[in-house]
């Protein structure tokens, strides 16, 4: 039966119809596969954007990014950024997926794997590159 609203249970079925769990221990690994491909897909994120933007260089230093260093980096960049863009799309996909099982369980688990690999991959770039990125013209 597919439900169509949020129900709390041990039995769920998540994206294929052989990923079945039917006791506590199979809903316990889904639960922690669910955190880690959350988790994985923000790390995804954070290696996309550090190959958009070329690398991190030290800060204070004029050093040159990673992959413009070479001639015809440039086009290694655009290759690897798009292989990212998939692989992250991907993952993204399935997770909503997952979600839309309308189990509880499954929601919390993506939001919790979401939420620590934020934190843990992100959460500092985005804090140091918010003041650069704006465009306020306060006064």
């Amino acid at each position: 039966m597919m439900h169509m609203t949020f129900y709390w249970s041990r039995q769920v079925t998540l994206l294929f119809t052989s990923w079945r769990t039917d006791s506590w221990p199979s809903y316990a690994l889904t639960l922690l596969a669910c955190v880690l491909a959350s988790a994985v897909y923000q790390y995804l994120e954070y290696v996309r954007y550090r190959v958009r933007r070329g690398g991190k260089p030290t800060e204070g230093t004029a050093e040159e990014p990673f992959l413009l260093r070479s001639k015809g980096a440039g086009m290694v960049g655009k290759i690897a950024g798009g292989v990212l863009f998939g692989l992250s799309s991907a993952l993204g996909y399935l997770l909503m997926l997952a979600v839309m099982s309308f189990n509880g369980g499954v929601f919390l688990a993506v939001i919790l794997g979401l939420t620590v690999g934020y934190l843990v991959f992100r959460g500092e770039d985005d804090d140091q590159t918010a003041g650069l990125n704006s465009t306020c013209a306060c006064a």
